[in-house]
C-alpha cells in the first residue's frame, strides 16, 4: 500500500495512492472507513489492525479522487524524530575524503525542514553552497528500545524517498553537521510511504538523483555500509524509536560539493529523486528572497 498525506478541499487527509483504470487516484481512507484515522501518525500508532482494515478498504474501493486534483504533502508532516546517517555509502565517504566509518555517523534534522512533493526548496540568503542528497527513508511503525537486529524489520512501517538538502558552508563550520542540515525546507519527503510488505528487500533498490534533468547520483541501496536492520537496532540502543520516526539512511556518491566545479543548487533548478518501488520526489528550487 502507498500511504499519502494530502490536501483536498483545504482539508489535510490520509489516503492511499492507487491506480484505477490506468490513472492514479487517491482513496480517502477515513471517509471510506470511519474506523480509520484521518492522519498518518495516528494511523501508524494504531498498529497492524488498522493497516489490515486499510488494505481491505483499498481492495474493495472502486473510486477515488484524481491525483491531479489533490496536493500531496510529506507523508509524515511532523515526525517526532528525523535521524540521519552520514557517510553510509563507500563511494560517498571516498569522494569526501573520509574513512569508512566503524560506527554510524548520526545527526538530526527537525520537523521545520519537512516539505512534500512539488513544494519548493528555499535557498537561504545566508548560504551559497546548498547541495542535494537523495536518500532512502525508513519509517518506524512500532515503539521499541533495544531492538534485536534480527527482528528490526518488524519495527519498520515502510519506506519513502527523501532528500537530505545540505548547506555545506554551514555544515563545515564545525564538526557537528546539524546546523547545515536543518534549514527550513531542507527535508523533502514523499510522494508516499510505501508499506514494508510491498518492499521485499530494502537493500536492492536503485536510487537516482537528477538536477534540472542532469543525472547526478546513481547507485543501489545494496551499497549501504550499515544496513537498515543494523541502523534500527543500533539507534534503539540509544533512544526509544516511536511510530512515525524517520531514519535517513545516507546518500551515495555524486553530491554537488565534490564536483569540479561544484554544482550547488540554484534558483530555477528542479531536484528529482527516484527510488525503485518507492516513486519520484520532485522539488523546485527558489531563492529565499523570491516571491513564493
Amino acid at each position: 500500500m502507498k500511504l499519502v498525506t494530502f490536501v483536498h478541499n483545504t482539508v489535510l487527509r490520509l489516503g492511499a495512492l492507487c491506480v484505477r483504470d490506468g490513472r492514479e487516484v487517491v482513496v480517502d481512507l477515513h471517509s471510506a472507513e470511519p474506523r480509520l484515522p484521518a492522519d498518518m501518525l495516528t494511523f501508524l500508532r494504531q498498529g497492524e489492525e488498522v493497516r489490515h482494515i486499510a488494505d481491505a478498504v483499498v481492495a474493495r474501493s472502486i473510486g477515488g479522487v484524481a491525483l491531479e486534483e489533490v496536493q500531496l504533502k510529506a507523508p509524515i508532516p511532523n515526525p517526532g524524530k528525523i535521524i540521519c546517517i552520514g557517510l553510509n555509502y563507500r563511494d560517498h565517504a571516498a569522494e569526501t575524503g573520509q574513512p569508512i566509518p566503524e560506527y554510524p555517523t548520526v545527526f538530526s534534522k527537525y520537523a521545520n525542514a519537512v516539505i512534500g512533493p512539488d513544494e519548493p526548496i528555499v535557498l537561504p540568503r545566508v548560504s551559497q553552497r546548498v547541495d542535494y542528497e537523495g536518500e532512502l527513508g525508513v519509517v518506524i511503525g512500532r515503539r521499541g528500545r533495544y531492538i534485536p537486529e534480527d527482528r528490526a524489520l518488524d519495527y519498520v512501517a515502510g519506506y519513502l524517498v527523501c532528500n537530505d538538502v545540505s548547506a555545506r558552508d554551514f555544515q563545515k563550520r564545525t564538526s557537528q553537521w546539524t546546523i547545515g542540515k536543518t534549514f527550513d525546507t531542507f527535508a523533502p519527503m514523499g510522494p508516499a510511504l510505501v508499506t514494508a510488505d510491498e518492499v521485499v528487500d530494502p537493500h536492492a533498490l536503485d536510487i537516482r538523483v537528477y538536477v534540472s534533468g542532469e543525472l547526478m547520483q546513481s547507485s543501489n541501496t545494496r551499497n549501504l555500509i550499515f544496513s537498515v536492520p543494523y541502523l534500527v537496532a543500533y539507534l534503539s540502543q540509544v533512544m526509544t524509536l516511536e511510530p512515525g520516526d524517520v531514519i535517513l539512511t545516507g546518500t551515495p556518491g555524486g553530491v554537488g560539493d565534490v564536483r569540479t566545479p561544484p554544482r550547488y543548487l540554484q534558483p530555477g533548478d528542479e531536484v528529482r529523486v527516484e527510488i525503485a518501488q518507492l516513486g519520484v520526489l520532485r522539488n523546485p528550487v527558489i531563492s529565499e528572497t523570491a516571491p513564493s
